[in-house]
C-alpha cells in the first residue's frame, strides 16, 4: 500500500544559504497537512516560519546572523513617514480572503520577482501555477489569509498573513513597482499593525531577522521589536527579550 501525503519531518544540511554566499546552512522541516493553531502557536514564538503545508526552522551550525524577531504591537506609535504612507493609500482598496490563484496572481508574482531580478539579483523564474499553490494557496484556512491591495481596479499587491488570536505572522508580500509612490510593501506592514492594534493582538511575526543586510535589514525601522534570543526546541522555552 502506497501512502501519499504523509506527515513527516526531514532535515536538510549544507545547502547554499540564501543571504551570505560564504555560508551554509542546515534547516529543519515540517510537512503537515493540517496544523492546530495551537500547534502553529508553538512553533512561530520559536522561531517557526510556513510556506504552504511546509514549516521550517534553521538550525545553522557555523551561524547565527538569521534572528527571529516580532513587532510589539502595543508599543508601537507610527512615525510621521510611517502616517505619510499609511494618508497616501486612504484610497487604496484592501480585501482579506483565503489564500487563491488567479492569472492575476501570477502576472504580479512573476513581474515582481522580475523587478527584484534586476534590483537586486534575486534568483528569477517563472513560477507554475502548482508551485504557487504549494507555496501560497494550501495550508490551513483556519488563519491563512491574503490580504489584497487594489488601485484603479488593478491587483497592485499581495500579503500571505497568517491571523492567530494572540499573533501575527507577516508571511510573504510581493506589489507592482510601478506604484511605487505608494510604497505598497511597507504599507502593507502597517496595515497589518492597525489590524493587529483593532484585534488586540500583541505580536507580528516577521521571520527572519539580519542586521544591516540589504534585502533583510529593513525590518529594523519597525521598533520597538523583540528578538528570540535562543533557539529552543520545540520543547523548550523560548527567550524573547526587546531589541535595544
Amino acid at each position: 500500500m502506497q501512502i501519499l501525503n504523509q506527515d513527516m519531518e526531514f532535515f536538510e544540511e549544507n545547502r547554499s544559504c540564501s543571504y551570505f554566499d560564504n555560508e551554509k546552512s542546515d534547516m529543519r522541516y515540517q510537512f503537515l497537512n493540517s496544523c492546530s493553531i495551537e500547534n502553529y502557536r508553538d512553533k512561530l514564538i520559536r522561531g517557526w516560519r510556513r510556506f504552504g503545508k511546509i514549516h521550517f526552522v534553521p538550525e545553522c551550525k557555523s551561524c547565527t546572523k538569521c534572528v527571529s524577531m516580532r513587532i510589539d504591537v502595543k508599543n508601537y506609535k507610527f512615525s510621521k513617514s510611517e502616517k505619510r504612507v499609511l494618508n497616501k493609500n486612504k484610497n487604496t482598496k484592501i480585501a482579506i480572503r483565503t489564500p487563491e490563484v488567479t492569472l492575476e496572481h501570477l502576472e504580479l508574482y512573476d513581474k515582481y520577482h522580475s523587478f527584484m531580478n534586476r534590483k537586486k539579483n534575486w534568483p528569477y523564474y517563472k513560477i507554475a501555477i502548482d508551485e504557487y499553490i504549494k507555496s501560497y494557496v494550501e495550508g490551513n484556512s483556519l488563519y491563512a489569509k491574503e490580504f489584497l491591495y487594489i488601485k484603479d481596479d488593478k491587483l497592485i499587491g499581495v500579503a500571505f498573513v497568517d491571523v492567530l488570536p494572540d499573533a501575527i505572522s507577516s508571511i510573504y508580500c510581493f506589489y507592482d513597482h510601478d506604484y511605487e509612490d505608494l510604497s505598497i510593501g511597507k504599507f502593507s506592514i502597517l496595515f497589518q499593525i492597525q489590524v493587529a492594534k483593532e484585534l488586540d493582538i500583541p505580536y507580528i511575526y516577521l521571520g527572519y531577522w539580519i542586521k544591516d543586510h540589504f534585502s533583510m535589514g529593513y525590518k529594523e525601522s519597525y521598533s520597538p521589536f523583540e528578538i528570540l534570543e535562543n533557539r529552543p526546541s520545540l520543547e523548550e522555552e523560548p527567550i524573547w527579550k526587546e531589541y535595544k
